[in-house]
C-alpha cells in the first residue's frame, strides 16, 4: 500500500515509518522539520519505497495531491511538548486544528482511512483513575495557556467524529498517553529524555513540582503497533481509544530509577513550577489509561515494561554522546 504519514520525521512518526517500510509498504513522509529531525529518518533516504517531502500539512494544494495518490493516512504532525505549547500558544493551536482540518478535509474528498492521534491532555484535571474513552473531561480557565493543546485536540476529535458522522469517513482517533522511547528529545520538556540525558551526564536531573505526580509511560514500539492495527481494523472507525501503558510511576521514582539503571551520581533538584512555565501553571496529579477498549478491539497489550523504555533511551542517547566525542576528537 501507499501510505502517507504527516509529521514522519517526528519521534513517533519515524518508528511508524520504520514498521510500515518493514511491512513492505510504500511510506511518504511530510514534515516542515520544526519540531521532527532530519537524522530521525536519514537512514530510510536510500531505500526506494520511502518518499520525504519538506514542507507543511497547512499547504493545502500539496496535501490534496499527496492524499488523493495515497491509500493510508496517518496524520501525526502537530506541535507537542508542554515547554512549547507555554511558549508558543497561538503557532499550538493553528498547527494543530487547521492542520488537522487540512488532513480530514481531504481524507473525506478522496474516501482515505486516516488516523487522528490525540493525547491524554484531554482527560484534564478529571480524578476518575483510569481514564476511560467515554469519561468526561474537565479542563481549566482559557486564560491558562496549558490548557490550549488539549482543547485544540478535543476539537480535532469532534471534528474527525464529525466526518465519520455525516459521511462514514474511516476516520480513527487515538489519545496517547506518553509515548517514550529512541529518538525522543527533551528539548520541549519531555520527562523521560530530560531526566536519562542529565543522568548519564551526572548532571543535576531537574523535578518540576513537589515530584509526587504520577504518569504512564509507553513505548514507542508497543504504540506504533497499536496505531497500525487501529487503522487496518473497521470495528475501529469512529471510534475514540486509548494506547500507552498503564504502569503507574510517580516523577520522584522516575528520576530515582534513572540515577539507578544508569549507574549515575546524579542527584535531584525540585524546581517550582512558576520558575519553569510561569505564573499559573496547572498540571494533573495523574493521568492513567484504561486500555480495555484497545485490547478487545486490536488485542491490543504492551510488552515493554518503563525498566525497558529507560534503558532503550539511555542506549540511544549514549550512541549520540559516543559519537559526538569521537567526532570531536577527530
Amino acid at each position: 500500500m501507499k501510505i502517507l504519514i504527516t509529521g514522519g520525521a517526528g519521534f513517533i512518526g519515524s518508528h511508524l515509518a520504520d514498521k510500515l517500510i518493514g511491512d513492505g509498504h510504500h511510506v511518504t513522509v511530510i514534515d516542515d522539520l520544526s519540531t521532527g529531525r532530519y537524522s530521525n529518518i536519514a537512514h530510510l533516504e536510500e531505500n526506494s519505497r520511502f518518499r520525504l517531502i519538506i514542507d507543511t500539512v497547512l499547504n493545502a494544494a500539496l496535501m490534496e495531491e499527496l492524499i488523493r495518490e495515497t491509500d493510508r493516512v496517518y496524520h501525526m504532525a502537530s506541535a507537542v511538548g508542554v515547554r512549547l505549547i507555554m511558549e508558543q500558544p497561538v503557532k499550538t493551536i493553528e498547527t494543530i486544528f487547521h492542520g488537522t482540518d487540512t488532513v480530514l478535509k481531504f481524507c473525506s474528498r478522496y474516501r482515505k482511512r486516516v488516523l487522528i492521534p490525540s493525547t491524554s491532555e484531554v482527560y484534564g484535571k478529571g480524578i476518575s483513575v483510569p481514564f476511560h474513552e467515554d469519561d468526561d473531561l474537565l479542563t481549566g480557565a482559557t486564560d491558562k495557556h496549558r490548557w490550549a493543546y488539549a482543547c485544540a485536540k478535543t476539537l480535532d476529535e469532534f471534528l474527525a467524529l464529525a466526518h465519520w458522522k455525516e459521511t462514514q469517513l474511516p476516520v480513527v482517533v487515538t489519545r496517547l498517553f506518553n509515548t517514550v522511547g529512541p529518538r525522543q528529545t527533551g528539548q520541549y520538556g519531555m520527562v523521560v529524555p530530560r531526566f536519562v540525558q542529565a543522568a548519564l551526564k551526572n548532571e543535576v536531573i531537574e523535578v518540576h513540582g513537589d515530584g509526587t505526580q504520577s504518569r504512564c509511560f509507553g513505548h514507542v514500539a508497543d504504540v506504533v503497533e497499536g496505531l497500525t492495527r487501529l487503522l487496518e481494523t473497521p470495528a475501529c472507525f469512529g471510534q475514540v481509544v486509548n494506547l500507552g501503558n498503564s504502569e503507574e510511576v510517580s516523577i520522584n521514582d522516575l528520576a530515582e530509577r534513572a540515577i539507578r539503571l544508569t549507574r549515575s551520581s546524579s542527584s535531584i533538584k525540585y524546581v517550582p513550577y512558576d520558575e519553569v512555565y510561569g505564573e499559573g501553571f496547572e498540571d494533573m496529579q495523574r493521568r492513567v489509561p484504561s486500555l480495555e477498549k484497545a485490547r478487545s478491539l486490536v488485542g491490543y497489550k504492551p510488552t515493554r515494561t518503563l525498566d525497558d523504555i529507560i534503558n532503550d533511551v539511555a542506549a540511544d542517547f549514549s550512541g549520540d554522546i559516543a559519537s559526538s566525542s569521537k567526532q570531536a576528537g577527530s
